[in-house]
């Protein structure tokens, strides 16, 4: 009799509960399916629901967008829970060092990294009614993150376009406008950058402010919500091969637990679904993945429809897929994922500490050296990702040499450090760091290799000992900067040394550039070297005061001399020594070029060089006068006949006037031809040797042996090419595709010999054969002007430190 009345007791609180707290209809005031939600109305209902069950929901704000709206994060749980939450994380976070006792399940659940994949963030909100109301008892045991929208600024971009063009109530014909989103799509943030690829490289500031609270909590389960093509049906896990090899087998066959409960759910409605295709778990900045290598059980749910699908539109088969319906199929998985979660919470917590405890891996050791600049840089991406690593100031480490891809050694003098796999993010370092991920399918969903050693252009070994790491005396720049010296020298070898070009050209400060070595002082200087000389800036009153706040800030080292004569070289006063021109420099956005590589250059000069750029629309791009620019990027993208001759000879007259192209991936097409600048394509004749027709069902494999998977590859460097100044001998690049280009006659700074084979990741034969003896890149003189040719993306996701420099080059010391 006892246990009956506290039942009903129960589930009378229960209806109480829910009678007093509103749906997301109730409150805003028209069926949730029918409009698409603003973000502030959206933000609005989460407030509400902390004001409501306060506690039982928990509203942190993590963050701000570019755009100035709020990233939020709601817990949700039992009131004991909730009122226990500091404790639960810390209880959580010992089974990291395998110390830990908890209980309890911890899922994190994130909604509309695409900001037009919209349906999720409507799906979170009447997925948290439920939570709260009929399905609370699933939170006895869990605790529940939801970000009902990472991605903000995208999704406003959708919404506010689809609300404004949208037929009433709508218009399900495909060939409608309300189906047809323009070039600036609501997929990405502000930028233009896709977020969903940024969880390792945290290039964004959305994702930079995620991962403090994620890597304060590292969930036991994490889910991604996304949308795919209209035709498609929904996709859950368990997800396609490739898996990465550090993926545990409880992870693996905890994604077909969880896939199997969702089927439940979609067999009993009907609905179509498919597993264990398309989504691979490789490529470590996902939603799915970097989890993973943390110790979550990652997951990437899709539902088909997208920005095109609208609020109702009608499918290649004749259906109607509504908004109603794909709120239905996310609702039904996060509500199935926090299910089994809760399920299984004990088995859960068990696995997490094994995961932690596991570091059987090969190499127990990271050791890299390089500049200065370029180690702080990978030191600024650890510590966002809760990395620890060590200095190193000597020594000699053997180990796989990640320069020449065998066996060898790493002889330290100074700036060198060391990061080991024993610690709490091991994984995650084997994965950033392995010189070559090991594929179980080549068929992949994105790129294959990264390896942060390359990204950064460090000199580096695996090793299979562990390396500590020294005391090593924190260093402080050395600048000498008073008003007698003649002139004050910088080195000029990374991207803060970019930067500090940037903030003096901003400021007003002459510059001039060393195309030739030389030595002064007894010091030797290399090629790109800056020279800030006092006479050059004898009109600028505060120089020194300016120079020197300047200098300060970038913690920068300075040489100052009391002479313009050299020791050899060319002295200051030489046609050699020249003034770096302040551009003006536009880029060209729409029509042909790509969202994202607009968005890399976009972010590059306004977040990473603070520099000023003019976007040009191709709208209006012909009524513009190029006369008033030096420089003209134009980004990859599908040009196809977008210059016709007329708009070429123009450009190529600018051109010979002094005008400067900085030509991208694709763009490049529309460059070369009879009508066009020097560069041309590589011819490949058609190997016949093996002409017998091929089984159907094997069309994809063939097809990749033509494929470059974004791999990388090590390519010969001319230095003494201002495009080059900077870089040693080799470079290496990431390729993402197999676009070839011949030789230029003269000016190619980076290119492939006749080995290619790559160094990490996949490259098809076919393709191998195809770029070999290539453009990476490359500079053409065209009468007074020049033409540089970007084959290769030095600056793709913002991730490829060691490329950005040759992007500065191609501004500043390519003249």
């Amino acid at each position: 009799m006892t246990r009956f009345l506290l039942s009903l007791v129960f589930l009378v609180a229960i209806s109480a509960s829910a009678q007093q707290l509103k749906s997301p209809s109730e409150f805003l005031g028209y069926e949730l399916g029918t409009q698409f939600s603003r973000h502030h109305e959206v933000v609005d209902y989460y407030e509400y629901l902390a004001e409501a069950a306060p506690d039982r929901v928990k509203l942190t704000v993590y963050g701000q967008t570019n755009e100035r709206r709020p990233l939020i994060l709601a817990y949700v749980s039992s009131a004991e829970n909730l009122s226990n939450l500091e404790n639960i994380r810390q209880e959580h976070l010992k089974d990291t060092e395998g110390t830990g006792n908890l209980s309890k399940a911890i899922v994190w659940l994130s909604y509309n990294v695409h900001g037009n994949e919209s349906v999720s963030t409507e799906a979170s909100m009447k997925t948290i009614y439920e939570l709260l109301t009929n399905k609370s008892s699933y939170l006895e045991n869990t605790v529940v993150i939801m970000d009902p929208c990472i991605n903000p600024d995208g999704r406003d971009r959708y919404s506010n376009w689809y609300n404004q063009f949208k037929n009433t109530p709508y218009q399900v014909d495909p060939n409608s406008k309300e189906h047809h989103e323009g070039w600036w799509s609501g997929r990405s943030n502000h930028y233009m950058f896709d977020l969903n690829r940024d969880w390792a490289w945290l290039t964004q500031v959305e994702s930079q402010q995620r991962l403090k609270v994620f890597n304060q909590w590292l969930p036991h389960v994490h889910v991604d919500f996304h949308e795919q093509g209209v035709d498609n049906p929904y996709y859950f896990a368990p997800a396609a091969e490739p898996y990465h090899e550090v993926i545990t087998d409880f992870q693996r066959n905890f994604q077909v637990t969880l896939g199997r409960n969702h089927a439940k759910y979609f067999d009993a409605n009907g609905w179509f679904y498919f597993t264990k295709e398309v989504f691979d778990l490789l490529y470590p900045s996902y939603g799915d993945t970097y989890p993973m290598y943390n110790g979550s059980i990652g997951m990437t749910y899709e539902q088909g429809g997208s920005g095109r699908a609208g609020l109702g539109i009608i499918t290649s088969i004749g259906d109607t897929l509504t908004l109603k319906d794909r709120i239905a199929h996310h609702f039904t998985t996060g509500l199935s994922t926090v299910e089994v979660s809760s399920q299984n919470a004990q088995k859960l917590n068990e696995e997490f500490r094994k995961f932690h405890q596991n570091k059987a891996f090969k190499y127990k050791s990271y050791v890299l050296k390089g500049d200065k600049d370029k180690l702080n840089a990978l030191k600024s991406l650890l510590e966002k990702h809760n990395i620890a690593y060590g200095d190193l100031e000597s020594g000699s480490y053997k180990g796989h040499h990640y320069s020449s891809g065998s066996t060898g050694s790493l002889t330290i003098n100074k700036n060198g450090m060391v990061v080991s796999t024993d610690q709490p993010k091991g994984t995650l370092v084997k994965v950033l760091f392995e010189p070559n991920a090991k594929l179980s399918d080549s068929l992949t969903y994105d790129i294959t290799a990264w390896s942060l050693p390359y990204a950064y252009g460090l000199d580096a070994i695996a090793s299979t000992s562990t390396v500590s790491p020294q005391a090593v005396q924190p260093r402080v720049a050395s600048s000498s900067i008073n008003s007698g010296s003649y002139a004050y020298l910088a080195d000029w070898n990374s991207m803060e040394d970019a930067r500090f070009l940037a903030a003096l050209l901003n400021e007003g400060i002459r510059v001039r550039k060393a195309d030739h070595p030389f030595s002064i002082d007894g010091k030797s200087f290399d090629r790109g070297t800056l020279i800030i000389t006092k006479g050059d800036n004898e009109n600028k009153k505060d120089f020194i005061t300016a120079l020197n706040s300047i200098v300060q800030k970038f913690n920068k080292d300075i040489t100052a001399t009391s002479t313009g004569f050299v020791d050899s070289g060319k002295d200051f006063g030489s046609s050699s020594i020249q003034m770096i021109t302040k551009p003006k420099i536009a880029v060209l956005s729409g029509g042909p070029t790509s969202t994202l590589r607009f968005g890399e250059i976009w972010h590059f000069f306004e977040q990473q060089l603070h520099y000023p750029l003019t976007v040009i629309d191709d709208e209006y791009a012909d009524r513009v006068d190029l006369d008033e620019y030096h420089i003209l990027i134009l980004p990859d993208g599908r040009y196809g006949n977008y210059f016709s001759e007329d708009k070429l000879s123009e450009l190529k007259s600018w051109v010979r006037q002094g005008g400067k192209i900085i030509a991208m991936g694709g763009s490049i097409n529309a460059l070369d031809g009879e009508n066009g600048f020097g560069i041309k394509q590589k011819k490949m004749e058609k190997d016949t040797s093996e002409n017998s027709p091929q089984p159907y069902e094997d069309w994809e494999r063939e097809r990749i042996k033509g494929a470059i998977t974004g791999a990388i590859f090590k390519t010969k460097v001319d230095n003494s090419n201002p495009l080059a100044y900077g870089y040693d001998s080799d470079y290496f690049s990431l390729k993402l595709g197999s676009s070839a280009y011949e030789y230029l006659d003269y000016g190619n700074a980076v290119y492939l010999e006749q080995n290619t084979k790559p160094f990490s990741g996949f490259a098809g034969i076919e393709a191998q054969k195809r770029i070999a003896e290539t453009l990476i890149f490359g500079v053409e003189n065209y009468g007074r002007g020049q033409v540089v040719y970007m084959v290769d993306n030095p600056l793709f996701r913002g991730f490829w430190e060691n490329g950005k420099l040759f992007f500065a080059n191609a501004l500043f010391m390519v003249e």
